[in-house]
């Protein structure tokens, strides 16, 4: 009983040190947050004509809340002037995936922020 009861302590801090681990993991690797943002060319780079990912975007975005992030996201082509895109994004990686869209689809503090009427 008493060797138990020294190691203890090392076995909680196990315990601790492991939790921390997964806890971290979930939100750099695999939590995603959704963003909500509206196409502007004026806002496009042209990054090479050779690689797949042509162009860069770069947009204000919205969560759900209305909260705003600048982010940064690689297409293959130019985007529909004005669509509304949802946005994956991770913390670590930025913007994962993009789709695009319904206006009526919009979360109502992003309506506000994006001007929709």
């Amino acid at each position: 009983m008493d060797s138990f009861k020294e190691k203890l302590p090392i076995i909680i801090a196990v315990i601790i040190v492991i939790a921390l681990m997964v806890g971290a993991y979930y939100f750099l690797v695999i939590h995603k947050e959704l963003y909500y943002t509206k196409i502007d060319n004026t806002k496009i780079e042209q990054l090479s004509t050779t690689d797949d990912m042509k162009y860069q975007y770069t947009l204000k975005a919205y969560n759900k809340n209305g909260k705003e992030k600048e982010v940064k996201f690689k297409t293959s082509r130019e985007l529909r002037e004005g669509a509304y895109l949802e946005l994956d994004f991770m913390q670590m990686r930025g913007v994962v995936n993009w789709r695009e869209v319904e206006e009526n689809k919009l979360p109502e503090d992003v309506k506000t922020k994006l001007d929709v009427e």
